[in-house]
């Protein structure tokens, strides 16, 4: 019998920290006679754990933090000429999709050169396409990444 309510109490408090958004909420719950947790943090953190939204530097556009895809169009080196080499991929994926969003960012050891943010890789597989079919980059790839869906 003990066993049997040791295990039904084990499970509600799976069930009600499975329905919270994520741990910290399931933290800071109120629940009577165990006293109060509350946690005081950057959004950011939240962020991290896939569940909070991240604020811009500017502090209007808040964006989601997610698993998902990426197309890659360069990888170089760590050389000065890697990094305007990226920044001129860059520049010229802008200049052919301009709503498209470009990362071009130092990963160590090398430059790197990503566009959009796909939640699945059909979509992603569907941009690489389209790039490919430009003829001005020369390794185009499907990465997956953390990627920013807004809010």
């Amino acid at each position: 019998m003990k066993r049997l309510l040791l295990a039904l109490a084990g499970l509600s408090f799976l069930l009600s920290a499975a329905a919270q958004d994520n741990i910290v909420k399931s933290l800071e719950r109120n629940v009577p006679g165990q006293g109060k947790v509350t946690i005081h943090q950057d959004e950011r953190i939240e962020a991290l754990l896939g569940r909070g939204a991240v604020p811009s530097s500017t502090g209007e556009r808040k964006t989601l933090r997610a698993a998902g895809y990426r197309v890659q169009v360069y990888a170089g080196s760590n050389t000065r000429q890697a990094k305007n080499e990226a920044h001129s991929v860059a520049a010229s994926v802008k200049e052919l999709f301009p709503d498209l969003p470009v990362y071009s960012f130092f990963s160590p050891p090398r430059w790197l050169c990503r566009v959009g943010d796909y939640r699945s890789v059909e979509e992603a597989d569907a941009m690489m396409r389209k790039l490919r079919a430009t003829g001005e980059f020369k390794e185009v790839s499907i990465v997956r990444d953390q990627i920013q869906i807004p809010l």
